[in-house]
């Protein structure tokens, strides 16, 4: 059997005229015969009633006092309305279906409430259902633990069930509904002529979802690229192809494709940069910067490690902890607050001579002052005063040609 995922985000989901919309890509799916498996998120956004920021609130006013085991029985309820409902949606259309939670599912996962890792898939009980010609409705963001625990599995989870079902099924695809049209060069919040993309692959859009991309996340992609499943970002309220995420060769293989640099581009704001420098400091620095950091459960990132100094940056909201802790070490740390990250990306970077030199001179021109950067084989990060960040973003995009039409259309279209 040909087996085909959806998932159906919250904004999908979240009212009936949205629903319709999700009944027609479900329907068209059906009619090709296809085993299908469709995983939903809670209905809507923070302020909507089975939303999961709108039940997180529910004991916040109680003091958020709540155990995270029964915080994730709370918060598994959103799925579970998203999934009964559309399952009643397709019933009345004729389409026989059956709504499963995330454990009847056969997800099975380790105990760490609120942020479970899954550890295996047991898809029988979707498999008898698929073959006596059901669709099947699974509630994402949730699983089960081996001695039967209701668990979930932190943000981005229900894409994360989605991949791991199409995993196990060997599906021939799975496709992440959302409310835009794939994936694009950059935000088109920020940069207005922002394209969308055709085709990229499984590590490029990894870099991107780690580095402020919020399409899909990462987790979910890791788990696609491991398996060799194709995923689809997809809009609910078009009929539009998306973005193909693929193995790296299956990009270069595809008719019309042309070597590129960059991909597209990725930030992160509400950054602060910590930089300790000291003369004739500790020759442990190093150590006891980032051991005290990680001691508290203070994530750091764009790291620069020098002989006499350290170079880091925390977000936004642990900044003040983190400069008491390095105070309490000894060190009067450089603060720099309200900066951002820009990520340049591309798989075709490795190598390639030239690129940070045109980054540095679109910065340049705008006269944008580098902070800090690091680069990887797949991406080179700036660091930039979060004023900068919309200008830098602009610059870039226009450096690397993403705003041309040809750029969009030698990606395989």
């Amino acid at each position: 059997m040909i087996i085909t995922v959806q998932k159906f985000g919250g904004t999908s989901v979240s009212d009936e005229q949205s629903r319709r919309h999700v009944l027609r890509h479900i329907v068209r799916e059906h009619k090709t015969g296809h085993g299908l498996v469709v995983v939903v998120s809670a209905m809507g956004r923070r302020g909507e009633p089975y939303a999961t920021d709108t039940l997180l609130d529910l004991i916040r006013d109680n003091g958020n006092t709540l155990a995270a085991r029964e915080k994730d029985l709370l918060l598994s309820c959103g799925e579970l309305i998203s999934a009964a409902t559309l399952t009643s949606v397709l019933c009345a259309e004729g389409i026989p279906a059956v709504a499963l939670t995330g454990g009847q599912a056969g997800i099975i996962t380790d105990a760490s409430f609120g942020a479970a890792r899954i550890l295996d898939v047991q898809s029988q009980a979707i498999l008898q259902h698929l073959s006596e010609g059901r669709v099947v409705v699974v509630a994402g963001f949730q699983g089960k633990t081996e001695d039967g625990e209701i668990t979930t599995l932190g943000r981005g989870g229900s894409d994360t069930s989605a991949t791991a079902l199409g995993a196990a099924l060997n599906a021939a695809v799975v496709d992440i509904f959302t409310d835009v049209d794939g994936i694009l060069t950059a935000d088109p919040r920020v940069v207005s002529d922002a394209r969308p993309l055709s085709v990229v692959s499984y590590e490029e859009i990894c870099n991107m979802a780690y580095n402020g991309a919020k399409v899909i996340h990462p987790r979910a992609v890791e788990i696609a690229m491991k398996a060799g499943v194709p995923v689809r970002v997809r809009s609910t309220f078009s009929d539009g192809e998306g973005t193909l995420v693929t193995r790296s060769e299956t990009v270069r293989s595809r008719p019309g494709w042309t070597d590129r640099t960059v991909t597209g581009l990725a930030h992160v704001q509400g950054v602060t940069q910590l930089s300790v420098v000291t003369e004739d400091g500790p020759y442990d620095l190093q150590l006891r910067v980032f051991h005290a950091m990680a001691a508290n459960g203070i994530s750091v990132d764009l790291i620069n490690v020098m002989p006499n100094a350290v170079h880091y940056t925390v977000k936004e909201i642990d900044s003040p902890k983190a400069i008491g802790l390095l105070r309490e070490l000894g060190f009067e740390p450089r603060v720099r607050e309200n900066c951002a990250k820009v990520s340049v990306i591309g798989g075709g970077m490795n190598g390639e001579p030239g690129v940070m030199a045109k980054i540095v001179g679109a910065l340049t021109n705008q006269q944008i002052r580098i902070l800090q950067s690091a680069d990887s084989n797949t991406t080179i990060w700036v660091l930039v005063s979060g004023g900068d960040m919309a200008a830098a973003l602009q610059a870039l995009h226009a450096e690397f040609g993403l705003h041309l039409e040809s750029y969009g259309g030698g990606m395989g279209s």
